[in-house]
């Protein structure tokens, strides 16, 4: 297995193929990363009412700093003008093209994960958006440096060749979300190291997740977009329209179930 790492002589199609997820360094520049990390960070201190409710307790940190979902769809606000500007950010996809082809933007996010926050279960991408056929792609931003300290991403190299999982309850002791896939035979997890400015893209049955921001100081903030193929026949009704590169609405056949990237699943009856 190469590493996650792109080295300077790996193409990027040849790493994203062999383990589907693949680490760029320093793609946004420092006075990027700074307008994003202030925009974000002044909109959620002075009103979070666009977070998305994720049904946590009114005393968890993640109630006073929820997750922004679908941002980029409020063009009033600099946030979203921001969120629609780095989702279709020649640098981000061209990246995001030499790995699907022609694409279509279908989400954004904001993670803030402040100090003691919970993580995210580990999880596949496709099993919300439900792509179809082949799947998503997410291009994944730390606004922050992160680590296993601050509840930095782990990802299981080599696992996008394997079908979506059926999903198990998670330790909601560590999760804000409730389910999570297993690990399949003779994978492991990867703990990543990001600056921030650094970018990971990885597929959409790339399985990932985060334990808990153990820190006592350290936000480990994230921009995130996720693309399909222009290919894609269906996609979750939720991720509707999508974007052309050109910033162009498109419509396309909806498919059953899927939801906001990271929501809790449903569990079929019987689990």
């Amino acid at each position: 297995m190469s590493h996650i790492l792109l080295e300077p002589d790996v193409e990027l199609a040849d790493a994203y193929r062999d383990n589907g997820v693949v680490h760029v360094r320093g793609l946004l520049t420092a006075d990027e990363i700074e307008t994003i990390k202030v925009a974000f960070t002044e909109q959620v201190e002075l009103d979070n009412s666009i977070g998305h409710n994720d049904g946590v307790p009114d005393d968890d940190p993640l109630a006073r700093y929820p997750r922004f979902v679908q941002p980029h769809r409020r063009p009033e606000l600099e946030v979203g003008r921001l969120s629609r500007h780095w989702m279709l950010e020649p640098r981000i996809m061209q990246r995001v093209q030499q790995l699907l082809g022609p694409t279509f933007a279908a989400q954004s996010m904001f993670y803030f994960k402040p100090p003691t926050a919970r993580g995210q279960a580990l999880h596949q991408d496709n099993l919300f958006l439900r792509a179809h056929p082949e799947t998503c792609l997410a291009a994944w931003i730390a606004v922050d440096d992160c680590d296993a300290e601050n509840g930095g991403l782990k990802v299981v190299p080599g696992s996008h060749v394997y079908d979506l999982e059926c999903p198990e309850p998670a330790d909601e002791s560590e999760s804000f979300s409730s389910v999570q896939v297993s690990i399949p035979p003779g994978l492991s997890t990867v703990q990543t190291e990001m600056r921030a400015g650094d970018v990971l893209f990885f597929h959409g049955s790339t399985v990932h997740g985060s334990l808990p921001n153990s820190s006592e100081t350290r936000f480990r903030r994230s921009l995130i977009f996720h693309y399909v193929p222009q290919a894609s026949v269906e996609i979750a009704t939720f991720y509707q329209p999508l974007l052309t590169p050109a910033g162009d609405e498109v419509w396309i056949d909806e498919s059953a179930a899927g939801g906001p990237c990271g929501t809790g699943w449903e569990l079929p009856e019987g689990h």
